[in-house]
């Protein structure tokens, strides 16, 4: 399978960030991935498709979405946009930005969070946009760079303490998890992410951190915001994914390979979390990749 392009960006090592403001009619950036994080902003482009790892969503009017992590792959592409007047600003900056000192200051917690999230992807809702767009919408045509970076700042903290953002590809194609969990969960998560092809039970995770099946079935959803068997499942998905994605393997063997014991099953459910059906899916990465 083709390699995912590259992204050199033109970041320099003397900038904070990178901003540009473009209008544009179409959007044709190939599918890609680079090591800085990307802040990226559309408007008037109701009908556009964004890729961000195994997420594929249509966009609405507004857009706002925190790419995190050198290995995550996006784009966004015409789908069945027709607008003439699209709107895009992209701010990119690299993960050390802040240095280990100060992002770990009391100051910076809700930042440091949000960037652990975005390694999978943040998308924010309308109300979010809303509360930054004043500044955003100004911020590309700001000529003093130290009033530029504050209003940067700005940006991020709002962005960080909106509680409704919302995290787009999975952990197991992201090839990444959360750990700021407890430990019972973190346990958990690590059993399934090294036995998801196997048979996995309420039973035997209850068993694993010493609590009854009922128990743990409360605390898990409590902790998590998903039963464990729809987590089993999102995280089994996440593997073939990536295995479509990786692999010249055929549907049938990711299937079983990834913990499933039943193809029509696995389609049906495939496309019901993902929008595409597995076959589907691996065409549209491999239209959107390129050779490099």
């Amino acid at each position: 399978m083709n390699k995912v392009f590259t992204e050199i960006t033109p970041l320099s090592d003397k900038d904070c960030f990178h901003i540009v403001e473009r209008y544009k009619t179409e959007f044709t950036y190939p599918l890609h991935q680079h090591k800085e994080f990307e802040l990226n902003f559309i408007e008037k482009g109701k009908g556009m498709r964004r890729i961000v790892g195994d997420s594929v969503e249509e966009i609405s009017d507004y857009e706002l979405v925190l790419i995190g992590g050198e290995n995550l792959e996006h784009v966004w592409e015409q789908g069945s946009c027709k607008s003439e007047a699209i709107r895009e600003i992209t701010i990119q900056f690299s993960g050390d930005l802040f240095g280990e000192e100060l992002i770990g200051r009391n100051q910076f917690t809700s930042i440091r969070r949000m960037l652990k999230r975005a390694e999978h992807g943040l998308s924010f809702p309308l109300r979010s946009i809303m509360k930054i767009y004043s500044v955003l919408d100004n911020i590309a045509k700001e000529g003093e760079r130290f009033i530029q970076f504050l209003q940067f700042m700005y940006i991020l903290y709002e962005l960080s303490v909106s509680d409704e953002a919302r995290v787009l590809a999975s952990g197991s194609f992201a090839h990444t998890e959360k750990s700021t969990e407890s430990r019972r969960v973190q346990k958990v998560k690590q059993y399934i992410n090294d036995n998801y092809a196997k048979s996995l039970t309420l039973n035997d995770m209850a068993g694993l951190v010493g609590m009854s099946p009922v128990a743990f079935s409360r605390f898990f959803r409590q902790r998590t915001g998903r039963t464990l068997s729809e987590y089993i499942v999102d995280i089994r998905l996440g593997y073939a994914a990536r295995a479509l994605v990786d692999s010249t393997k055929n549907i049938s063997e990711i299937c079983y390979e990834c913990g499933f014991n039943n193809l029509s099953n696995f389609n049906r459910t495939f496309k019901a979390k993902r929008g595409l059906t597995p076959r589907d899916f691996r065409a549209m990465y491999k239209k959107n990749k390129v050779v490099v």
